[in-house]
């Protein structure tokens, strides 16, 4: 049931991103730590926790209170990922027939890599609309609309909890989802993160920023390597850069781990030569 499956994504998220904050301390404990932050999504909360904005009590608060309110929400939404940039893609959502649709760009992960995000009923049109422009498609398995108006009818109570945090300004350089740029106080408010919940995520502005700050090693903090295999893909040279995975899907954790922290320190001792 909707129910039943929501209500995993919540718990799941929490769990992960309680996963996300122990990696984060294990690469610490290897003298390995973030010059940089950047996160995807409900991953910004995660990174915004290691950055010093609110406590790990306060933000794991904030995750499960954002999964929770999920729940409640209707079924019916999903989302599409599309072989396109983000202005291609707009132009053929602005020429969608009828008087008005949910649909909303929800992520740019990067050149050609733009998810929208909506009611099922409308990117079933989406993607008719597309295969008329010859643009390749790809549902994503979710279990709601995320970043699109579906979530509209959260997001009062969702800035009304995230008001009750303590909020501080980032203690290491933190990367907006919102702009893909640095920020700083802004971040520190209940209606930062009400807004993060429902604008598209600019990952591929956040990795050219990390990219003019002059970052060659990136390190996912995470159960998989989905956003390295993404990254890869916003940067002209791939090779120019180290990938490092703290796991990997269907691998043993701890051997991952290990082989990744070797690259880096094989990677460190090379740049000092």
């Amino acid at each position: 049931s909707r129910r039943r499956h929501t209500r995993y994504w919540r718990d799941w998220s929490s769990d992960v991103c309680s996963s996300d904050l122990a990696l984060t301390e294990l690469w610490a404990s290897w003298g390995v730590r973030p010059d940089l932050l950047l996160g995807h999504s409900v991953g910004e909360l995660v990174a915004a926790c290691v950055a010093g904005v609110f406590s790990l009590e306060d933000g794991l608060r904030l995750i499960a209170a954002r999964g929770r309110l999920m729940q409640a929400l209707p079924a019916g939404g999903g989302m599409v990922a599309i072989q396109a940039n983000e202005e291609r893609v707009r132009a053929v959502l602005d020429h969608l027939p009828g008087p008005g649709h949910t649909l909303a760009i929800a992520t740019l992960n990067g050149p050609v890599n733009t998810v929208v995000s909506g009611r099922l009923e409308e990117l079933e049109q989406l993607n008719a609309r597309l295969r008329e422009e010859g643009l390749a498609s790809k549902p994503l398995q979710v279990s709601h609309a995320f970043h699109s108006p579906l979530l509209d009818p959260m997001l009062d109570e969702f800035e009304r909890i995230a008001s009750s945090l303590r909020f501080e300004e980032p203690r290491l350089p933190l990367i907006s989802n919102r702009s893909g740029a640095l920020i700083g106080r802004d971040v520190a408010t209940a209606g930062y993160w009400r807004r993060q919940a429902r604008e598209p995520v600019r990952f591929a502005d956040g990795i050219a920023t990390l990219v003019a700050a002059g970052v060659t090693s990136f390190v996912e903090i995470g159960p998989g390597s989905t956003l390295l295999a993404m990254a890869r893909g916003c940067v002209a040279d791939d090779s120019a850069f180290d990938w490092l995975a703290s796991l990997r899907r269907g691998g043993e954790g701890r051997r991952q781990c290990l082989e990744s922290r070797s690259e880096e320190h094989t990677s460190e001792l090379q740049s000092r030569q």
